[in-house]
């Protein structure tokens, strides 16, 4: 097999690191002062780091609010959290599938550390993510609108694999902010998957919106097939406080 059908392979593979490693001691001949195992090192070396970098940056680009990842995550706090479904969303095949995620609860439940360690393990699998205020967002992009960014905004929410809006439902919304809801959920429908975090029970989301039209085509484009998480009991922070007080 020649140097450039590997190097294809590499590619189609998605080893970029290991293959501009691969490639970079091809034209050095660097490769020659090494022993097989330790070119292969070498390679594997760099695409470990290639990887690591990009969940790196991937990270920084998220936002997220909190620094959370699986591990972290607490089963055995009585909260209604399903582990069964917690371990089969926690593969992210959910995101491959462009299906959303709606995690409910009462304020310190819980819904923002489950949506972030969520978002970080995509990160790790490669998927592109970005975490926001639901109201920051709307807010951004109505200002959007006034000095013709609008566009280049929506094109690049349309462009993650996955989109995190935090605490929907917290603020009032206006009729703008349901157009550009509309048309963000219309974007990403069979395109991409939205977790979505609320203190609203499901069933009060279509009152909230405040037009029955509206609310109507919004929440078929975010709830169907979405994956449910709803959380029960008070705030964790409240309990985590009181703990520390009596310890």
């Amino acid at each position: 097999m020649n140097h450039q059908t590997i190097l294809s392979q590499m590619k189609a593979m998605n080893l970029s690191g290991m293959a501009t490693a691969f490639q970079t001691s091809l034209e050095s001949r660097s490769f020659e002062r090494l022993t097989p195992d330790e070119w292969i090192a070498c390679l594997l070396e760099a695409e470990w780091n290639h990887r690591q970098n990009h969940i790196r940056r991937s990270l920084a680009n998220a936002r997220f609010r909190y620094q959370a990842a699986l591990p972290d995550v607490d089963h055995q706090t009585a909260r209604n959290l399903d582990t069964n479904q917690w371990q089969r969303l926690s593969d992210c095949s959910f995101v491959d599938r462009h299906e959303n995620v709606i995690i409910t609860g009462a304020t310190g439940a819980g819904k923002s550390f489950l949506a972030s360690a969520l978002g970080h393990q995509a990160c790790v699998k490669g998927y592109k993510v970005y975490y926001q205020s639901t109201s920051k967002l709307l807010t951004r992009l109505k200002m959007a609108q006034a000095d013709n960014s609008y566009s280049r905004e929506m094109t690049r929410l349309e462009k993650q694999d996955l989109l995190i809006l935090d605490d929907f439902g917290l603020t009032p919304i206006d009729k703008g902010s349901r157009y550009i809801l509309l048309e963000m959920m219309e974007d990403r429908h069979g395109k991409g998957s939205t977790i979505i975090t609320s203190q609203l029970p499901v069933s009060k989301w279509h009152e909230y919106l405040a037009d029955p039209t509206l609310a109507d085509a919004i929440l078929d484009r975010i709830l169907h097939q979405a994956h449910r998480i709803e959380l029960k009991g008070g705030s964790l922070r409240k309990r985590k406080n009181l703990s520390e007080i009596t310890a």
